[in-house]
């Protein structure tokens, strides 16, 4: 009986698992910049010659991008879940836009329910740093914080999909984060006319939720970020039938 020999490990195979974690896990994100090799080959107790071989494995792979002189960096296409033509196209469809909040009901719902098991001491600082962020924009009720208040909001969501452990779903929300962005900012742009209440109210389900998250109560935190989304489809709901209205009015101004 024979026996194949037993490959041994080399040391740049475990530096690429060590960056595909980091990659996959969000810590190094599409299109950031590593820190320089030496200084990367230090914090990883490693020589500079395997974490020069292990970065070339994940430029192989299409994780890494090297250039001359200015050193390595996470590909853009790894945070990429649809093309920017895509994203692009779905953002101008207003029928789209409603998709995405169905979409939105599911996907943070669900990202909600495992930060609120899984989020750590870290997850719940970043959590109420986003809050804190988001508190500020709605204290400034100016019309140019509306861009800005939209940034606030996906940014908090995002900390929310961070906290809840699971890739999947935070490269989902990552790859949709300027049509999420984007969808935010159109939808307030609606519903602040509509409703005078809303700014409140929408202030109101982010600190429930956030404590929910950080109380670790997993079915109310899904609970209250589905209210949430069905809060601002019910007002641009009734957006869209004023608007209507309005629409029929004008047509029999010229009958």
């Amino acid at each position: 009986m024979s026996f194949a020999h037993i490959q041994q490990r080399r040391l740049s195979d475990d530096i690429v698992e060590r960056l595909e974690t980091m990659i996959l896990e969000g810590v190094l994100q599409a299109g950031e910049r590593l820190p320089a090799e030496r200084k990367l080959a230090e914090q990883f107790g490693v020589s500079r010659p395997s974490l020069r071989e292990a970065i070339q494995k994940l430029v192989a792979k299409g994780l890494l991008i090297s250039r001359q002189g200015g050193g390595n960096y996470v590909c853009k296409e790894v945070g990429a879940t649809f093309s920017d033509p895509l994203l692009a196209l779905l953002a101008e469809k207003p029928d789209a836009q409603k998709d995405l909040l169905e979409f939105r009901h599911t996907l943070e719902g669900a990202c909600a329910y495992y930060a609120a098991l899984r989020a750590t001491p870290s997850d719940h600082e970043r959590l109420a740093a986003a809050l804190a962020q988001l508190e500020a924009c709605y204290e400034n009720s100016a019309e140019g914080c509306r861009v800005e208040e939209g940034l606030a909001d996906a940014r908090f969501h995002l900390a929310i999909a961070e906290a809840s452990h699971n890739v999947v779903l935070l490269h989902t929300i990552r790859g949709l984060f300027d049509l999420l962005r984007g969808n935010v900012t159109t939808n307030i742009g609606g519903m602040y006319p509509q409703r005078s209440e809303t700014r409140t109210m929408l202030l109101e389900q982010h600190r429930a939720l956030y404590q929910a998250v950080k109380a670790g109560e997993a079915e109310q935190a899904r609970s209250l970020s589905n209210t949430h989304i069905e809060y601002v489809c019910e007002v641009l709901a009734e957006v869209d039938e004023e608007q209507l209205r309005v629409q029929r009015s004008e047509r029999r101004k010229h009958v």
